[in-house]
């Protein structure tokens, strides 16, 4: 069953038209259900995950955890685009998700309109992004986790956008390895006041 949904993770999946990333500056997109911008005002990072079992979705996810409780005045927001119960048992083996706003998006339709597509095969499979893989691991005890859904070639993607929902800070991973700093995005968020 494990080698199946693995399998299943590595097939390419339908590519969705996609709408241009946001630049900094600009309007974040009209996304229905993210709440962008709050009715409180309220600054947010939003971060669209590689799949659930993803090192560097992990990763990241610990980052805007951490990011959260050390900011309660910005909502932070992660994307997935696994299935429901597979980003509930990956959550609960990461310890939760605490105060993260956490969104399902199976469909991929929410990466595609912040600009999210269908990855290459470099993207995904360079020499630099493996040895990232094997860094973080040794490094931070950070391995591959079984992928229970989602695809391996969506690409990821971080942004900040202040309380009227303009986008502060951000873009698209430029590798499956890219990590983003939230300490900039917070930087950027402050900054913005």
């Amino acid at each position: 069953m494990i080698a199946m949904q693995e399998a299943k993770s590595w097939a390419f999946p339908t590519n969705l038209p996609t709408s241009p990333v946001p630049r900094i500056g600009q309007a974040a997109p009209p996304t229905e259900g993210l709440g962008i911008p709050s009715s409180e005002g309220r600054p947010a990072i939003v971060t669209f995950l590689r799949h659930c079992g993803c090192p560097f979705a992990e990763k990241t996810f610990l980052y805007l955890r951490a990011t959260a409780a050390s900011n309660p005045t910005i909502r932070c927001i992660a994307i997935s685009h696994s299935s429901s119960s597979a980003t509930d048992k990956w959550l609960e083996a990461l310890g939760g998700r605490q105060s993260v706003e956490v969104i399902i998006d199976e469909n991929r339709e929410l990466f595609a309109q912040w600009g999210l597509g269908i990855s290459s095969f470099w993207h995904v499979l360079s020499p630099w992004g493996l040895w990232d893989v094997y860094k973080l691991g040794k490094g931070e005890g950070i391995w591959n986790r079984p992928t229970e859904s989602g695809t391996r070639w969506q690409t990821a993607g971080s942004f900040a956008c202040d309380g009227e929902g303009i986008v502060r800070w951000g873009g698209a991973a430029g590798s499956a390895s890219d990590v983003p700093d939230f300490g900039e995005t917070v930087k950027a968020l402050e900054a913005d006041k």
